[in-house]
């Protein structure tokens, strides 16, 4: 049957992933780093995915395909959901075992040389950078893949959600973004997960005081901030959030 179905351009496609998450059907996988359409069924042919495009990647055609079977995605998205949620973590890893660290305030200090520098109170002087700063770190696991929603540490917490990449490109992110709030990281490309669900749990059972998304400028980076505001929509939580982008060189390019 002719009917409208989504095509993707793969030399417009550059992989961020947006797409994938718009598409409320499962029909869209990365696949060897380019969004690709998985099966005509699973395509209702709305367009969800095509504002999310950064590229303009994604169009909208009418041609041959398989008729959208409703029945087929509910038993798709019901097996990833089931599979995600199975699925083992790696090496058995401790991240399961919440733990919370007691940290103390950042605050100035002075090095021998009577520079000013940012500092911990336990800092101690060296010879290579005259301080050793703190982790801010403030809670066990950090992968917002392995976190429990229902961790106690995210109690009247301020949270702070985190591109990965960040960490690497803002040198000052322990004492300006971090310090007194719960941290969560992840990569909207490389995790093969949903973040809006898991959000949208922590946001319900608990009373968060604020959120600070902190992402990349490149384009795939938006995936987590769409996750955020998809997690506030459905949770109907008003809260006071902000997102703040890290150029590639490690400034701050913007804060809305």
């Amino acid at each position: 049957m002719k009917r409208k179905i989504v095509t993707i351009n793969e030399e417009k496609c550059n992989g961020c992933g947006l797409c994938i998450t718009a598409c409320h059907e499962g029909a869209l996988q990365l696949i060897n780093g380019k969004a690709k359409l998985v099966s005509d069924a699973y395509c209702d042919g709305l367009g969800d995915c095509l504002p999310e495009c950064p590229t303009n990647a994604i169009t909208l055609e009418e041609r041959d395909a398989n008729p959208f079977d409703e029945v087929a995605v509910k038993q798709r998205m019901e097996e990833a959901k089931k599979a995600n949620a199975e699925a083992p973590i790696p090496c058995g890893c401790p991240g399961t075992h919440a733990r919370v660290f007691e940290r103390l305030p950042m605050k100035e200090t002075k090095i021998p040389q009577g520079t000013a520098v940012i500092s911990n109170v336990s800092a101690s002087a060296n010879a290579g950078d005259g301080f050793n700063a703190e982790s801010q770190l403030r809670q066990w696991p950090c992968q917002l893949k392995l976190v429990s929603p229902r961790a106690p540490f995210f109690d009247n917490c301020h949270l702070l959600i985190a591109a990965d990449c960040t960490a690497f490109a803002y040198v000052g992110i322990h004492q300006d973004f971090m310090q007194n709030k719960i941290t969560l990281i992840g990569c909207p490309k490389l995790d093969a997960v949903e973040y809006a669900e898991k959000l949208t749990e922590i946001l319900n059972a608990h009373d968060i005081q604020s959120l600070t998304v902190l992402r990349m400028e490149v384009p795939c980076c938006g995936g987590i901030v769409n996750s955020v505001k998809k997690a506030l929509t459905v949770s109907g939580k008003v809260l006071p959030w902000q997102v703040v982008t890290i150029g590639t060189d490690g400034r701050i390019v913007n804060r809305i």
